[in-house]
């Protein structure tokens, strides 16, 4: 795996570097924001996975984050923070990346939220296409194909998913009209157990309803005091109420 690190604790980098080297991992480090940047944009497509910190010289995590999202939606990314703060935790993930780890934390858990991350974006690679069938996820207006990590509502691609928002969609299409509970979204798409806040699952939620809005109705609806489920074929009238 081809790790990029974006973290100004020279001590936590030299930590982390021991663990990678012994997975036989390829990483590289940046303790400047700008500086980590310009390294993802000089080599966009070679890495596997970002560990960036919230708070950097030249530029902070969120600016960092916002940049790579905006030329990649796919490159996976583990926000680290020291601050036990909510709201910052829902904002990193509002905008684009996929897990947080807060400081100080152990090294084996991060390298477990690495892995894990890893193997849930490299899924699509391992599905095998029969013949001619592109999408394995089919309902009345969505095709989703899990090997392309692709979503169509209609023909229309719901672009720019991030591998969490995937996930999630993927999750609730494949089982329609089923009702998941925030702990159960967690548990199935995080690990298990999952130390972490449920607002999660609504900052991931959040997003994914603003790019479905791109191409059609709203086909994720809360299920007040419970959870969500996806359903395209309601009334118009019906999914203004959810």
């Amino acid at each position: 795996m081809k790790i990029l690190m974006i973290e100004d604790n020279e001590s936590v980098c030299e930590m982390m570097s021991m663990f990678f080297e012994k997975e036989n991992w390829k990483p590289a480090f940046s303790g400047d924001g700008k500086e980590g940047l310009d390294l993802f944009l000089a080599s966009k497509d070679y890495w596997d996975m970002i560990i960036l910190d919230l708070n950097l010289p030249s530029m902070d995590g969120m600016q960092v984050c916002r940049e790579i999202r905006k030329i990649s939606m796919h490159v996976p990314i583990i926000m680290l923070t020291a601050r036990d703060s909510e709201s910052d935790q829902v904002i990193g993930l509002e905008i684009g990346a996929d897990e947080y780890v807060t400081k100080p934390f152990s090294p084996l858990t991060l390298m477990a939220r690495i892995k894990a991350l890893y193997r849930r974006s490299r899924l699509g690679s391992s599905f095998d296409s029969q013949g001619d069938e592109r999408f394995d996820i089919h309902t009345g207006h969505i095709k989703i194909s899990t090997r392309t990590r692709e979503a169509f509502y209609n023909g229309n691609e719901i672009e720019s998913l991030t591998p969490k928002e995937f996930e999630i969609f993927a999750l609730l299409a494949g089982h329609p009209r089923q009702v998941f509970s925030r702990d159960h979204l967690l548990t199935s798409i995080w690990e298990d157990p999952f130390f972490g806040d449920e607002r999660t699952i609504d900052a991931h939620i959040k997003k994914l309803r603003q790019k479905i809005e791109t191409v059609g109705p709203q086909v994720i609806h809360t299920v007040w005091g419970v959870g969500y489920k996806f359903d395209d074929n309601l009334s118009s009238q019906e999914e203004k109420k959810q």
